[in-house]
């Protein structure tokens, strides 16, 4: 090889291999994760806990959001976590929940594939409008898990008929499909 070409091939392949890669930003850039159910609970670099979606709400919509969990309780567990409310960086955040006064959550199992949640809804005189939003927040949150197919709501053991989120009344299954108005990303 001539003296010329040992010293332009290692610049060449320096120059090429500079070319490769992703532009650095000037600030960091949030990251939306997409809405819906995840294909499975991530692995959390804690052992011992998994990432659970959440649905919360926000101005009137239900937001997905993810937290890093202890891996026990099941379906029963995942609802109860819901049922304590956002979190205070979540509440910093501006998101809320729409459970309390809306309706009162006994617990849930899962029954061949489907969640079933025993409720005892509130009387007329609960004065909350938000129903569609609490049942939306169950579904979707429950239907974020990979062992979910379909959620139901049960009164004193017999199926029940919640409202969607076009209002219209039915006894399920649901998932998170039946709330498309009321859902969205961040």
């Amino acid at each position: 090889m001539p003296w010329s070409w040992r010293w332009l091939l290692p610049a060449v392949a320096a120059l090429l291999l500079a070319g490769c890669g992703v532009p650095a930003d000037d600030r960091p850039r949030a990251v939306e994760p997409p809405f819906g159910p995840p294909a499975a609970p991530a692995a959390s670099s804690v052992p011992g806990r998994v990432e659970q979606a959440f649905c919360l709400v926000r101005a009137g919509r239900l937001v997905r959001v993810v937290r890093q969990v202890d891996a026990s309780g099941g379906v029963d567990g995942h609802l109860r976590r819901l049922l304590a409310g956002p979190d205070d960086a979540e509440r910093v955040a501006g998101l809320g929940t729409a459970l309390p006064g809306a309706v009162h959550v006994l617990g849930a199992r899962l029954v061949d594939g489907r969640a079933q949640v025993e409720v005892e809804p509130l009387g007329e005189e609960s004065g909350r409008s938000d129903e569609v939003l609490a049942y939306g927040q169950i579904v979707c949150t429950l239907d974020s898990r990979p062992d979910v197919a379909g959620v139901s709501f049960l009164r004193r053991g017999r199926p029940l008929e919640v409202p969607r989120a076009d209002g219209s009344l039915s006894s399920g299954p649901f998932t998170a499909a039946d709330y498309p108005a009321a859902t969205g990303p961040d």
